[in-house]
């Protein structure tokens, strides 16, 4: 039996939760509302404040996607309520980040700056000119574009320069010189 599967998933008194006939769960909150599509094969309980996800059998398909299901939920059930954020530092001499607008521009060492626009739900930070933070109620969405961020200047492991996400380990390679 799966583990994260069986965990029930508390619902916050600010957060309404609708299930529809075809699977389709609406989670609103006081960030916003997200909508997901989910298995039909999986049952969705929703009892008083909390939800509870069933699988009909011990199929191998029904065991793969019972604990990512009740993970997905529980994920957009925290969006709404709390959201979700991720966190970018710049290493390199000379590198920075800075907002125009809603969009982010980057200097990382390339003959021009790179530029990012958020879709609408996400929302970026600068508080520092070496510190990017992606906000939004989507954990999936918000760790994709802090993915687009990194991959313009991913940490190389000779100098450590690079854009990485906050408290990530670079190991640390010598160079030709080393013995």
């Amino acid at each position: 039996m799966s583990r994260v599967g069986k965990k029930p998933i508390e619902v916050p008194a600010n957060v309404t939760v609708t299930i529809a006939d075809d699977n389709t769960v609406t989670v609103k909150g006081p960030k916003g509302e997200l909508t997901r599509q989910f298995n039909q094969d999986m049952k969705i309980e929703l009892e008083g404040n909390i939800i509870n996800v069933v699988r009909p059998s011990e199929s191998k398909q029904h065991r793969t996607i019972h604990g990512t299901t009740r993970a997905l939920l529980a994920n957009m059930v925290t969006g709404v309520s709390e959201g979700f954020s991720r966190s970018l530092e710049l290493i390199g001499v000379g590198y920075r980040a800075q907002l125009q607008g809603k969009k982010l521009v980057l200097n990382v060492g390339y003959s021009h700056p790179v530029e990012f626009t958020p879709e609408e739900g996400l929302e970026i930070e600068v508080p520092s000119n070496t510190k990017v933070i992606v906000k939004g109620i989507s954990k999936e969405r918000v760790g994709a574009l802090a993915s687009n961020i990194r991959d313009v200047r991913p940490p190389e492991p000779y100098k450590g320069k690079g854009i990485r996400y906050e408290g990530e380990f670079v190991r640390r390679k010598e160079g030709k010189t080393g013995k």
